[in-house]
């Protein structure tokens, strides 16, 4: 059996404001075409399916035009787990009926664990491989609050309530295959942080020099966990194999989510089981929208861009001054530059002012503890403007406030 392990669409998602649904439709389009050029038999999509829990019609109408496409194709089975950025909800509500087409959703947690585990059949109705799909576990599924309980009491329950969940499923995936009289492989889907994992990477630093770890809670040493003939994981945007073990690795997210992820070779991952050997190889996926970041100072930014003119470059780009000038007109500069040109400069970022102003609050507070309405009055502050004006634009700024926080994410 032939099996593609993708994750982390994110559909709807967004770039400093840009809808991407055009990079989704294309890479969807792109999936499908892999999927028929590889005769891929189960598709497995282990989480993040959407990007928010409340996706738009347009988000909506992409994921099943393209779950009605592949159902058109070799692939007789098509898993879908829920994510951390899921609805479980949302995602379940259509179960029965995509069921029909052998498209199987776990948008939450089962009330028995047996309902995670799924038999797939060969092209002759004959069992061929176990999946135990299971969706991202949120604390209130697998951990109950107690009194008084310290954060290292919760943090300890959380992880042995997931290892827990996932050997109950694991058993039930064992007991199957022992009633069933075969050997079949087991294969396991997560939506989780394995620890020791790469989260986060820039571009051209060597592998694992700036590996971050999300604090503890929730994760999970790989050794604790069921060994499945293969892990297919989601949750973390860089694809990887886990504790350098082929058989567990993350797919990773097909689109770059932000400019630190554009360097990295987006893929996703070809399972070919025969007769109990696994062969696992990684198939790239194309850019499909063209990215540049540029830092340094004025002279290298104005160099970078003009470049970017002579190669016709047309796509999103982000600038960060990173000078010791005072440079009062960047923004005005730096568009006067790709004026007349397809060049889009999604953000501009001066670094020297950012520092300064942050650098304000170093000794009070974290920059997690401020509001956007503090920074804003900060910048005000710093930039040593009138009373008046500042009453001004705290005013505007509220009111732009507003307006993103009472968009209707589902009028689209």
């Amino acid at each position: 059996m032939k099996i593609l392990h993708t994750s982390d669409w994110h559909i709807g998602s967004t770039l400093y404001g840009r809808k991407r649904y055009d990079e989704s439709e294309q890479f969807l389009h792109w999936l499908v075409e892999t999927i028929k050029n590889h005769s891929i038999e189960t598709l497995l999509v282990a989480g993040d399916i959407f990007d928010t829990s409340t996706p738009s019609n347009t988000a909506q109408e992409l994921y099943y035009r393209f779950l009605n496409e592949v159902s058109r194709t070799t692939c007789r089975h098509v898993i879908v787990t829920g994510g951390n950025h899921d609805s479980p909800s949302f995602l379940d509500a259509p179960k029965a009926l995509l069921k029909a087409f052998n498209i199987y959703v776990v948008g939450s947690v089962a009330e028995r664990e047996e309902a995670e585990v799924l038999v797939l059949n060969d092209a002759d109705n004959n069992p061929e491989v176990i999946v135990c799909a299971i969706p991202f576990l949120r604390d209130r599924d697998v951990r109950q609050s107690s009194e008084g309980e310290s954060y290292r009491d919760k943090e300890n329950r959380l992880i042995e309530g997931i290892v827990s969940h996932y050997q109950k499923v694991y058993e039930e995936a064992c007991k199957e295959r022992n009633e069933l009289g075969k050997s079949l492989p087991i294969i396991g889907m997560g939506h989780l942080f394995i620890a020791g994992s790469s989260i986060y990477k820039r571009s051209g630093e060597a592998s694992g020099e700036r590996d971050l770890y999300v604090g503890n809670l929730g994760q999970v040493s790989a050794d604790r966990l069921p060994s499945f003939d293969y892990f297919a994981l989601g949750h973390l945007h860089i694809p990887q194999k886990v504790a350098d073990r082929e058989t567990i690795r993350y797919s990773g997210s097909p689109m770059a989510m932000n400019f630190d992820e554009i360097h990295q070779q987006k893929s996703v991952v070809l399972i070919d089981i025969d007769d109990q050997h696994i062969d696992v190889q990684t198939i790239p996926v194309p850019a499909f929208r063209q990215f540049e970041q540029i830092k340094g100072d004025w002279d290298s930014i104005e160099a970078n861009l003009k470049r970017l003119k002579e190669e016709s470059f047309a796509g999103w780009v982000e600038v960060i001054y990173e000078g010791e000038e005072a440079i009062g007109n960047l923004r005005e500069r730096v568009y006067k530059l790709v004026e007349n040109t397809s060049i889009e400069v999604l953000k501009i970022q001066n670094a020297m002012l950012f520092n300064a102003v942050m650098k304000q609050y170093e000794k009070e507070v974290e920059l997690q503890d401020l509001n956007p309405a503090d920074v804003f009055d900060q910048c005000l502050t710093d930039h040593g403007l009138p009373d008046d004006q500042k009453v001004v634009l705290k005013g505007l700024f509220s009111e732009v406030c507003r307006q993103i926080s009472e968009a209707d994410n589902q009028k689209e």
